[in-house]
């Protein structure tokens, strides 16, 4: 819900900024950025997300003390992290 708002008031604010820009108000650049922000940062996120999996990571992974539950499933995450690159994995927990 608050993805789709957020989305919303982007559109409504790139729209607002192109619409000001066309009466020669350059004021509407900083109204159409921050609109362009908005929409990138919303839609990068989704995209940027990682869905928890159902397997514990291989050698070289360490457990962290992060645990928190997941919005779309209802279940518990573990996170795991690879101390050489940093990268994390989410899991499930049983």
């Amino acid at each position: 819900m608050l993805r789709a708002v957020l989305i919303g008031l982007g559109i409504v604010a790139v729209l607002a900024g192109i619409g000001l820009m066309a009466t020669a108000h350059w004021t509407g650049i900083s109204m159409l950025v921050a609109g362009a922000l908005l929409l990138i940062g919303t839609l990068y996120e989704r995209v940027h997300y990682k869905k928890p999996v159902t397997r514990v990571p291989g050698p070289g992974w360490q457990l962290t003390s992060e645990r928190f539950i997941d919005d779309h499933t209802g279940k518990g995450i573990t996170v795991w992290i690879e101390p050489k690159t940093g990268e994390r994995v989410y899991v499930l927990d049983d």
